[in-house]
């Protein structure tokens, strides 16, 4: 069932720009008026942008859910980097720091949830609460059933008293379960604190078929390889190779939900079959490479 268009939905203004320059940053769509408050623990927000359209670092004293409906946008939240296909949702804690990249037009839901958020009762414990679950940031599956209730939350701002009608408290309890049981996902990139290794990660995130070997990546850094790799065991507690192929199955994730073939996402990938791409994924993942890019039957 496709989701519902709402009048609230925000559009990104055209750029008047070269189509491939990076559209100027914007600011998060108003955020105080979709604050969660107690009487309205979840709430929700629908934004369209095109893209490579860039929200600027923000950061709120609420928790955030990220789902994209269509396109892929890629998130950068403390100390790492996410890419966020409508496969994927991720959980962002409270008070971190987070910014917004537009891979492909996109129509962004965004979840607020309040810190006094709880689970459904679930037996005889005493339900638990997302933050306890999730003190970190998380990469967690979209399950048809969560991308459909999600689908159905009120967008209309407003920062509101008063308690939630029935049914937003329902959908609202459901979304917060689904997420509970939602399988977490073993992906994200971490980020450097070194100005300049970051800034060499970025560029691999962004084209990361673009040098073969470190040593390429290390002349357009204008460092040396053996730094550049001493800094990825220092600071990343990785070699260059492995950081780079999690960034690899980030981009496995855009190509997939632009709906390529696996054949085609081995080559893109520099891959020399899908079957070569389908070992690295069990081997690095541990689950099959349908299940990691959220294809179902």
């Amino acid at each position: 069932m496709p989701s519902p268009r709402s009048p609230h939905a925000q559009h990104a203004p055209q750029s008047q720009h070269s189509p491939h320059a990076p559209h100027s940053p914007i600011p998060p769509l108003d955020p105080l008026g979709y604050a969660p408050t107690p009487e309205r623990p979840l709430r929700a927000k629908l934004r369209r942008l095109a893209a490579r359209t860039r929200v600027v670092p923000h950061q709120h004293p609420w928790a955030q859910v990220a789902m994209s409906s269509n396109g892929v946008i890629r998130m950068t939240a403390g100390h790492g980097t996410y890419l966020v296909p409508p496969s994927r949702a991720l959980w962002i804690p409270p008070g971190v720091e987070h910014a917004v990249t537009v891979v492909e037009d996109a129509e962004i839901r965004t979840l607020y949830v309040h810190r006094g958020a709880r689970f459904l009762h679930d037996g005889g414990a005493p339900p638990a609460t997302p933050f306890e679950m999730w003190p970190e940031c998380r990469v967690l599956e979209v399950s048809p059933l969560l991308r459909e209730l999600v689908g159905h939350l009120d967008v209309a701002p407003g920062a509101g008293a008063g308690a939630a009608s029935e049914r937003e408290r329902r959908l609202g309890d459901l979304v917060l379960d689904e997420l509970r049981r939602a399988a977490p996902v073993r992906l994200g990139l971490a980020l450097p604190a070194d100005k300049r290794l970051r800034a060499l990660c970025e560029r691999v995130v962004d084209d990361p078929l673009r040098h073969a070997t470190l040593d390429g990546w290390a002349r357009d850094a204008g460092a040396s390889a053996r730094t550049l790799a001493r800094l990825f065991r220092q600071e990343l507690g990785t070699t260059f190779g492995e950081w780079r192929q999690q960034a690899r199955l980030a981009q496995a994730l855009a190509l997939a939900a632009d709906k390529k073939p696996m054949n085609l996402i081995a080559a893109e990938l520099g891959y020399a079959s899908a079957s070569a791409f389908s070992a690295m994924v069990r081997r690095t993942l541990g689950t099959t490479p349908s299940r990691f890019l959220g294809h179902r039957p």
